[in-house]
């Protein structure tokens, strides 16, 4: 199992839809949540991208010199950048992070935004256009001079000079719930992601694309992108998601939906139609919440429920073929936190670069009266006097 967090380009707090309680998208406070999810043991962090966010690939290079371990997942765009430069970009921010990028492929899915971007293209269209992209980056990356005249792209003598350190080029991710998505994946991608819809929808869609990567003689890993609320208790954790959402009116909601609705995204239609904008529908199934979805773009649910339950919940997914679990939670430097401390011992989950003796080295808690190490044993809570 790998386990990502999220660093929040487009910006953080502690509620949703409102001023209360937000906080800047600072460089430093980049740093804060990537050394954070690095210290934790997190596979990884998933930088979003689009106009709302800071670009990816500067923020990405401006944190790896100072995490240790932590993958980046980074998006490479068909259509607002060549394959080519992508490749070369790709190959140099590989060697520099000595083997600790991702790449994450995103057609994108609001034809407003790419218009200002400078992407007249339909939905479909786009996928044809990712197609001849990755045909073009992988072969360069693989070590090809290409010649390759397709209907959107033409490249003649396209060559990367200097080697990825991961062979043969950065593992490539992609979510798309489209058939038009689900083909280009079928054919290119290493990791296929889903969105966290509930368990027996992620089912069919997963054998979906066994099937059709089967036909061409591929096989793939599974990822899911979701949101966590973990707490102590069940109550505590439900307290915590409505208190998320306590700030949204019907006004910000209906204008979220409008946005969205505007969007080609067919994995996006998914998310909105789990909830139809109605709050008093949030709970899709059991510590299911798609609450976020009211107001937020692209992963619009969470699991919502104490240690165990969440863990269990995860372990579903697991069953089904998912080994990467790409999380988040807001804030996002604390809850990557609360997440590492109550979910990872339930599930097992630990990275091999780890050392067992950690405690040694900074020990877990307070020294107890200046001279006693914690344990993992509760104190006894002495019974209130009548």
């Amino acid at each position: 199992m790998n386990i990502f967090w999220f660093i929040p380009t487009h910006g953080d707090g502690r509620f949703l839809g409102t001023r209360e309680g937000a906080r800047a998208v600072s460089y430093n406070y980049c740093k804060q949540v990537a050394q954070a999810a690095d210290e934790l043991g997190y596979t990884g962090v998933l930088l979003p991208t689009g106009k709302s966010c800071e670009d990816a690939w500067i923020v990405a290079s401006s944190l790896i010199p100072v995490t240790e371990n932590l993958k980046f997942l980074v998006a490479a765009r068909p259509g607002l950048m060549t394959p080519t430069t992508a490749a070369r970009m790709a190959a140099t921010l590989d060697r520099f992070s000595k083997g600790r990028l991702l790449i994450n492929v995103v057609a994108g899915g609001d034809p407003v935004e790419l218009e200002g971007d400078g992407l007249f293209l339909g939905h479909d269209e786009r996928y044809e256009l990712t197609h001849e992209f990755l045909s073009i980056w992988r072969k360069e990356l693989g070590g090809e001079e290409v010649d390759y005249t397709g209907k959107y792209l033409m490249v003649k003598g396209g060559t990367v000079l200097y080697p990825t350190i991961q062979k043969p080029h950065p593992p490539l991710y992609f979510g798309g719930s489209s058939e038009a998505a689900m083909e280009v994946a079928a054919e290119h991608v290493d990791v296929y992601l889903t969105w966290g819809e509930p368990p027996d929808q992620v089912e069919r869609k997963i054998n979906r694309m066994r099937s059709l990567a089967a036909e061409k003689g591929r096989t793939l890993r599974f990822g899911i992108r979701m949101h966590v609320i973990v707490r102590p208790t069940e109550a505590e954790a439900w307290e915590a998601a409505e208190s998320l959402i306590a700030h949204l009116d019907d006004e910000t909601i209906a204008t979220a939906q409008q946005i969205f609705a505007r969007m080609d995204s067919v994995g996006q239609k998914r998310m909105s139609e789990l909830h139809r904008g109605d709050r008093s529908s949030l709970v899709i199934g059991p510590n299911l919440w798609s609450g976020i979805g009211l107001v937020r773009g692209g992963a619009g649910t969470a699991l919502v429920g104490n240690p165990d339950q969440v863990a269990a919940r995860i372990k579903e997914y697991e069953a089904l073929g998912i080994d990467t679990f790409i999380l988040s939670g807001y804030p996002h430097l604390e809850e990557a936190y609360m997440t590492a401390e109550l979910l990872f011992p339930k599930l097992g989950y630990s990275r091999p670069y780890q050392s067992e003796d950690r405690s040694f080295i900074g020990p877990f808690g307070e020294i107890i009266a200046n001279n006693k190490i914690p344990t993992n044993h509760a104190s006894s809570v002495p019974a209130a006097s009548s």
